[in-house]
């Protein structure tokens, strides 16, 4: 392969693609990669102030626009997909990231927390990929396909040893509904794969790396927590042409972690 037509491979020049969850943590990284490769960006996000910087940061890469809006609602995610569909005539990657975790015993466990997770774990993804539908089939070819990346977990490939149920639960039914979903759209030329990552640094696992992230590391057949470069390599990866046969697939992006027992 020449140097040429690697490029081609992972270049995204002219694509418009929505990143969820885009202000901080992986949906950060996976829109710094996006735009790197060319794409224009959406990065939503609920906290818009936070929206607002992440902008200013992601800037230097690329197109950005962020908006700040929350996906946690039926109709929040109506929202998004009008506002989005009234200003671009055709999307070509969505990466549903946004999400929340809860961790209790199980005999505390609430359903306000289960119902919180499940809510933007799973349903808000269907939903935006619902609204979003037309946008992606404009967007979308028999020669260049439109993309669909959700952001799953280790915990969705493995049981967890911390109490965070509706996170292991939601994780794992958006692995498989993105099974389905990638059976469903592929003859609509769009692709739809998931990335399950370990851990990261975010917002999300600072409690939990703060405890252990040296046991991690040393644990990690790889020696290591993920980098912002192993989220944005996996997004361009799947978002680009060199994925074009790849769909209904779960990527583990978590170093061989979920190989041995850590948590």
């Amino acid at each position: 392969m020449t140097e040429s037509s690697s490029g081609i491979l992972f270049d995204l020049s002219g694509k418009t693609a929505v990143v969820t969850g885009g202000s901080c943590g992986m949906g950060l990284m996976a829109a710094r990669g996006l735009l790197a490769a060319g794409a224009r960006v959406y990065a939503v996000s609920r906290d818009a102030a936070a929206c607002e910087r992440a902008a200013e940061d992601l800037a230097q890469y690329g197109d950005v626009v962020p908006l700040g809006r929350d996906l946690s609602t039926a109709e929040g995610c109506a929202a998004v997909a009008d506002e989005i569909t009234a200003l671009e005539n055709a999307l070509h990657v969505l990466v549903n990231n946004a999400g929340a975790a809860w961790g209790a015993p199980l005999d505390e466990y609430p359903v306000s927390g289960w119902d919180k997770v499940i809510n933007l774990n799973l349903r808000s993804p269907f939903l935006l990929i619902q609204a979003l539908l037309p946008a992606l089939e404009a967007g979308a070819t028999a020669d260049d396909l439109a993309r669909v990346v959700n952001v799953g977990s280790i915990d969705g490939l493995r049981v967890p040893r911390m109490p965070t149920y509706a996170y292991s639960a939601s994780k794992a039914g958006l692995h498989h509904l993105t099974r389905v979903l990638a059976v469903d759209l592929g003859t609509r030329h769009i692709t739809v794969n998931a990335v399950a990552p370990g851990p990261f640094e975010s917002k999300m696992m600072s409690a939990t790396l703060d405890e252990i992230k040296d046991d991690l590391e040393r644990a990690a057949p790889l020696g290591r927590i993920g980098r912002p470069d192993d989220i944005a390599g996996v997004m361009v990866f799947l978002a680009s042409r060199a994925a074009w046969y790849v769909t209904g697939a779960v990527v583990p992006v978590e170093g061989g972690i979920r190989l041995v027992n850590v948590v």
